[in-house]
């Protein structure tokens, strides 16, 4: 393979108004010439929130006995002298944290007064970036605006140190907090919408206004540089101009107008080049697709509650599609989904108490706003039934009660529908390339590359497979951006899914952290289809080096069943079946845990038959150990995977 021919392929495949985006930013940046380099002011302290007359609790029994409630439900104190980092790693603190350390290791970032602009992405001794913007995307405003509205007599005192703080030791445009326009625009929304829990929008206090346009001013000279990512940057820093720029022009402020009209400029192009015909989002992501979805659920929801002027038809037209995406893809018994492309641990509206992993809070948020329908209705009391609960987290409250999705509703005095949307069924994304196949309590995920964007994983065909809201053969996640070559190739890597590896490599070739070239084309498809009890999808592609690889799956009331078809490799090709952790035990061809076995068969010799310990990342920068069922084979053959369960 030519690297550089490669290169140039895959530049001409990320466009060239993109390109050209990306390299007048950095010039610009670089050279001064920018004006972001321009800007200045000077942050307040002191009261950004005013005080606000004392309710007592909410209590847990009103809003799970009231669908239709308007009422707040009760925060269950799981979070109290705590920041959650990436939804799961807990970090006592008694005070304001240091905004500009890495929690994980304890390293700081050097010279912290630095312009932004000078600041690496990447230093191997503070380790991932993302680590230090964790506190500063301002979830605890939220979190504290919550207790406030709840009775909380020290939490409004609490959120205003805590914001003078931060603004004390993160001076405008200055420090590592300041690098990114997208974490300065979700900041920027989790304080807009601290202000409607706290019913302050619109009378903002004067040290609020001044922090919001400090970072409008931040994000508006840097959009076009989000915008060629063709990622979630462009649609939150969209949503920040829009959201922020909207509340100053309401507030008085005449600045404010222009980052309005650029934020719903921008949010429209977004939703029409990002959001696939099918629904699918560019990114290619369970995770960044609920990020995409709650981005746009906050501006419809600020829309709405400053009476401005509707988005286009299109735009609502696409969201629709991208709510049923995510809904089909959300386990009923759990909220989880599938750990399916890049996930950076991010969740941009958390005002439910349930799991980072649970998506339903989103889900049923977007389907009222765009659909008008609920993803999710508790049962009826007269039927005796138990809703669906979340997995939970037994360290810190963080379990989720039956009607813990409609929590986000409750807070933002969205009326909860009571028309249901229709259930889940087996489909065919043909845009995003995906294929759903259910059967009862059974879901199966197969991964299609299709990619008119940027791939993030080297994952086709991957597969994945549900039962009963448990996953059973598992993706791998991302764990982290900066944690090594070895370690990322890994987890973004050919070897770290449910599919075939050709001769130790990639898929595709890595050109760089973030950018695989020779992106694959699917042939061979055949559609989600049934016959008699079998859900079966098919699809197959041939890669740079000319390997062959074609999957059939089939779904079954009790059984599994994958054919894959493999050629034109050169020493060797492995399957691999990343399995639920637990004890599996090898018997001739057949692996077993007690409750599940899976066999092999082959049409040719199989070199090699064996469990490995694998890892996963169901969190960022979580990883754990699973077991791997390894299957080596070196010539072209047909193997065919069988997994039976009891359902």
């Amino acid at each position: 393979m030519n690297r550089q021919l490669s290169k140039a392929r895959t530049m001409l495949a990320l466009g060239i108004p993109n390109l050209a985006r990306v390299l007048g930013y950095r010039l610009g940046v670089k050279l001064g010439i920018n004006p972001v380099r321009r800007i200045r002011e000077n942050l307040p302290t002191g009261e950004f929130f005013k005080k606000i007359p004392l309710n007592p609790p909410f209590s847990k029994g009103e809003a799970e006995n009231s669908s239709a409630s308007l009422a707040p439900p009760l925060i269950r104190g799981g979070w109290e002298g705590f920041l959650l980092h990436f939804g799961w790693h807990a970090i006592q603190h008694q005070a304001p944290p240091n905004w500009h350390q890495n929690p994980f290791n304890g390293v700081t970032v050097p010279n912290p007064e630095r312009p932004w602009w000078q600041i690496p992405d990447f230093d191997p001794k503070l380790g991932d970036i993302k680590t230090v913007w964790e506190a500063s995307r301002f979830d605890w405003v939220l979190h504290f605006a919550q207790q406030a509205v709840q009775g909380n007599e020290t939490a409004l005192n609490d959120l205003n140190h805590w914001l003078s703080d931060w603004c004390t030791h993160n001076p405008a445009y200055y420090g590592v907090n300041w690098k990114c326009g997208q974490e300065a625009s979700i900041r920027v929304m989790h304080l807009a919408f601290a202000a409607l829990l706290l019913q302050q929008h619109q009378q903002a206090s004067p040290a609020l206004q001044t922090l919001i346009k400090a970072h409008l001013q931040r994000i508006a000279p840097t959009i076009h540089y989000a915008i060629a990512q063709d990622n979630n940057h462009g649609t939150s820093e969209a949503s920040a101009l829009f959201i922020g720029g909207s509340w100053l022009n309401q507030l008085g402020d005449n600045a404010g107008l222009k980052w309005q009209n650029l934020g719903r400029k921008w949010l429209e192009n977004r939703a029409k080049r990002l959001i696939e015909a099918d629904g699918s989002f560019s990114q290619y992501s369970v995770n960044y697709h609920r990020v995409m979805l709650d981005t746009y659920s906050m501006a419809e929801h600020w829309r709405q509650c400053l009476n401005l002027p509707p988005f286009s038809a299109t735009l609502y037209q696409q969201l629709q599609r991208a709510t049923h995406w995510l809904y089909h893809m959300v386990q009923v018994e759990t909220g989880d989904a599938p750990n399916l492309g890049a996930n950076d641990g991010a969740r941009l509206l958390p005002l439910s108490d349930t799991d980072y992993r649970d998506y339903r809070p989103s889900v049923q948020l977007t389907m009222a706003l765009f659909c008008q329908k609920s993803a999710f209705l508790p049962p009826s009391p007269l039927a005796g039934g138990e809703a669906p609960r979340s997995s939970g987290w037994d360290g810190l409250g963080m379990g989720g009660s039956s009607a813990s999705w409609n929590e986000p509703l409750h807070w933002l005095n969205i009326p909860v529908p009571q028309q249901q949307t229709q259930q889940p069924l087996s489909m065919h994304f043909p845009n995003g390339g995906y294929s759903l196949l259910r059967k009862g309590r059974t879901f199966a995920l197969l991964r299609i590359p299709n990619f008119r964007f940027r791939p993030s994983q080297a994952d086709a065909l991957h597969l994945d497979l549900w039962l009963n809201g448990e996953n059973l053969l598992r993706d791998a996640g991302t764990y982290s951006y900066n944690a090594g070559d070895e370690t990322t190739q890994y987890f973004g890597g050919t070897a770290s899914h449910n599919t075939i590896q050709f001769d130790d490599r990639d898929q595709m070739p890595r050109l760089s952290r973030f950018l695989f070239g020779e992106w694959l084309t699917a042939q061979d498809i055949t559609p989600v289809h049934e016959i008699d009890d079998t859900v079966i999808a098919t699809a197959g592609y041939r890669d740079y080096q000319k390997a062959y690889h074609h999957r059939t799956v089939s779904l079954s009331p009790q059984r599994l069943s994958v054919t894959d078809k493999v050629a034109d490799f050169k020493h060797k090709a492995v399957l691999r079946w990343r399995l639920q952790p637990g004890e599996w035990q090898i018997n001739g061809l057949t692996v077993n845990n007690g409750k599940h076995h899976v066999s092999i068969n082959s049409t040719v010799p199989i070199i090699r038959f064996e469990i490995t310990q694998g890892w996963e990342s169901r969190y960022y920068l979580q990883k754990t150990a699973l077991p791997v069922l390894e299957i080596e084979i070196h010539q072209a053959a047909e193997l065919t995977t069988e997994y039976h369960f009891n359902p």
